[in-house]
């Protein structure tokens, strides 16, 4: 199949700003997406999963959407790579609306890279092949790898689903998928690298603790050059990474015992409402301020605050 020629190829640009050694809840980068914005590191991933052997990074091209924001979601990385393209999603927590979520970035995708004037014409307009890949470390999980699809978010059941999308979820935490990880030492380094943070995590105040892994693995020689490079925004994103992944565990924690207690199923049918009024009251005496718990039950502030004063 030809490669595509003459598409002026524009890298992700990593934008540096003054960053403390504290959380900063503002701060949307990983350090994931960081580490594979680099082009050799991405083909390199790319080549582990598809066991190709490019050697030249110039064969990416990049088409990551610079803004492409749909309800405080973005786009981790997507490239295109002999006429296919791939979109590649990180994620600490299970997260089973991937499907829909990559329908919108596909759309914007083809939205961008398309001939809208050829559309109404009789010819046949030709576009990338879509893949999709979540990479997950979180601890929810066990399994290596699974898939979702797009049909399992129907109401309505179907076997012959008139729109489907599928997305395979690689587990990346260390102990898993270990052909692939030993077929690119960029994502072993950074599984090692997560294992470490939670280790310290365990014992020490997460500051301390994501700066004593950072520090452990330079020593190491894992990511060492990058973690010597970038050691600021690392220690920044990480301490953000962490703390958000831990706060989405509680709220799974809330979904779950408000379901139970009530008898509700917190995720659909008729128990829907109750489920979520009791994930509202936890969230609340937990200290959690109405911001917060709005942005997670997608309830306005003055509504919430009707809700607990009925509860």
């Amino acid at each position: 199949m030809a490669k595509r020629k003459n598409r002026k190829v524009t890298a992700k640009k990593i934008r540096k700003t003054e960053i403390t050694l504290t959380a900063n809840r503002k701060y949307k980068d990983t350090v994931f997406r960081m580490l594979f914005s680099d082009r050799k590191n991405l083909l390199s991933l790319y080549n582990a999963i598809n066991g190709t052997a490019y050697e030249n990074a110039d064969d990416l091209e990049i088409v990551t959407l610079e803004n492409a924001i749909y309800m405080g979601m973005k786009n981790d990385l997507a490239f295109i790579i002999d006429t296919n393209l791939f979109l590649y999603e990180h994620q600490s927590t299970y997260n089973p609306n991937m499907p829909l979520r990559d329908l919108f970035y596909i759309s914007s995708e083809y939205q961008k890279l398309g001939d809208h004037k050829s559309l109404y014409s009789s010819t046949q307009q030709k576009i990338p092949a879509p893949n999709f890949i979540v990479f997950y470390n979180g601890t929810e999980k066990k399994a290596d790898r699974w898939e979702n699809t797009l049909s399992e978010a129907y109401e309505t059941p179907t076997t012959d689903p008139k729109l489907e999308l599928k997305v395979l979820t690689l587990n990346i935490n260390e102990g898993h998928n270990k052909d692939l990880m030993e077929r690119c030492h960029t994502l072993r380094e950074y599984a090692q690298y997560v294992t470490k943070v939670r280790e310290y995590a365990r014992t020490t105040e997460l500051n301390t603790a994501v700066e004593q892994a950072v520090n452990d693995c330079i020593q190491n020689g894992i990511l060492a050059e990058f973690l010597r490079k970038h050691k600021s925004e690392v220690i920044a994103m990480s301490i953000f990474e962490y703390d958000k992944e831990e706060e989405e565990k509680k709220l799974r924690k809330a979904e779950y015992e408000a379901g139970y207690n009530t008898g509700y199923d917190t995720g659909y049918g008729s128990g829907y409402d109750i489920g979520k009024k009791e994930i509202v009251r936890q969230m609340f005496n937990a200290g959690e301020p109405f911001e917060k718990i709005a942005q997670y039950t997608g309830y306005e502030v003055c509504e919430l605050k009707k809700m607990l004063e009925e509860v």
